[in-house]
């Protein structure tokens, strides 16, 4: 399949031979009683580095804070569990990311949600006004290049978005795995630098940015850290300890950051291709997000075009793709798609783009659209 739907980058992008060798390293200095020392925390040695980073974007943890996880989803999902009860309302994005909708469901509490802009996130004034007529237990949001949209929340709106989570009492859920993922110089600060109180509770991982599968996730949890540790202690109780040296020792070494340049660039300048290709070949009054980072963009098709449809085809086709009723609980995305085009140098893609704009262009005849 040419991986449109998939929700990784191209595997070619990251370090794999060189994170081995650091694991390798690792293991072998490490000492047996280390294998049971840091349980439930995760290693320590990687949870330095993960504060030095969090300093640097102007975010001071304390040491018991920070919780190594499986992922940054079962960051998320714990998160979850330590605010929130059966019944309870939590307000995602629309759209939202489709694992969010999911865990929800599996913990029996009600998504409602909130408009999103395509470029600045959640409609602040939006949300306001449902926290004033309903009890919200959380919100869930991703405010740096929010799957799918891509949208990045401007700094002076993250601290107000904060602010006015905290004067409601709504502990804000930061889904934050994309950050690192910036197209501009900085990266562009957490919700969590403007908190305060301890009511954001900010999870993020490794797996977009320089090891997918490895699965080292983490939660800086606030004031909740004590439930997050509780809950994660009575579920996974710890996360493998090989994989959570290999990427400390990896830290050490001081190449992160080359690689996240490296990593950038390409994921830019695939991006800027990709999206001259979509504007060649897709019907006329397609409209198409241009994110300042990450590797998703949204398409808005013509209304006449049913996307569920076109993926199906495209699916025949070989070509994955991602249908915007996944990134709603009520499937209002009907001609929507998101488009992963994180997979530079795949010589695949520009003919995939082609045919899903003659396939959408197809589509469009067969409704009748203009």
């Amino acid at each position: 399949m040419v991986p449109l739907g998939s929700a990784f980058p191209a595997a070619h992008l990251f370090p794999f031979a060189e994170l081995a060798r650091c694991g390798a390293r690792a293991m072998r200095r490490l000492q047996p009683a280390q294998i049971t020392g840091a349980l439930t925390a995760g290693d320590e040695g990687l949870r330095q580095a993960l504060r030095r980073r969090y300093a640097l974007h102007g975010v001071a943890l304390h040491d018991e804070e920070l919780v190594i996880t499986n992922g940054a989803m079962e960051a998320l999902n714990l998160c979850l569990q330590a605010v929130t009860q059966p019944g309870d309302i939590v307000v995602v994005e629309s759209p939202t990311f489709y694992a969010a909708l999911h865990a929800l469901e599996r913990l029996h509490l009600r998504a409602v949600e909130v408009r999103t802009d395509p470029q600045e996130g959640v409609d602040l004034a939006a949300l306001g006004e449902l926290l004033a007529r309903q009890r919200v237990a959380a919100c869930w949001f991703m405010p740096s290049f929010q799957n799918p949209l891509g949208a990045l929340m401007p700094s002076a709106k993250r601290q107000a978005l904060v602010e006015l989570l905290e004067r409601h009492g709504v502990p804000l859920i930061e889904d934050d795995v994309y950050a690192e993922l910036h197209a501009d110089n900085q990266r562009p600060p957490p919700a969590k630098a403007f908190d305060h109180s301890g009511n954001v509770l900010h999870c993020s991982s490794f797996s977009k940015c320089l090891a997918p599968g490895y699965r080292v996730g983490w939660a800086a949890a606030g004031r909740f850290a004590p439930a997050v540790t509780r809950l994660k202690m009575m579920s996974s109780l710890a996360s493998a300890i090989p994989t959570q040296r290999a990427l400390a020792d990896y830290l050490a070494q001081g190449g992160y950051d080359k690689h996240l340049r490296r990593l950038r660039e390409a994921l830019r300048g695939e991006q800027q291709s990709a999206l001259r290709s979509i504007a060649r070949h897709f019907p006329a009054g397609t409209r198409v997000t241009q994110p300042a980072g990450g590797y998703f963009v949204w398409l808005e098709l013509p209304p006449g075009v049913n996307a569920l449809e076109l993926h199906q085809q495209a699916r025949a086709l070989s070509i994955s793709t991602a249908p915007g009723v996944l990134f709603s609980a009520d499937r209002r995305f009907t001609h929507h798609l998101r488009l992963n085009l994180g997979h530079p140098g795949d010589a695949r893609v520009e003919a995939a783009l082609k045919t899903l704009g003659q396939l959408a262009s197809q589509l469009c005849q067969s409704a009748g659209a203009p």
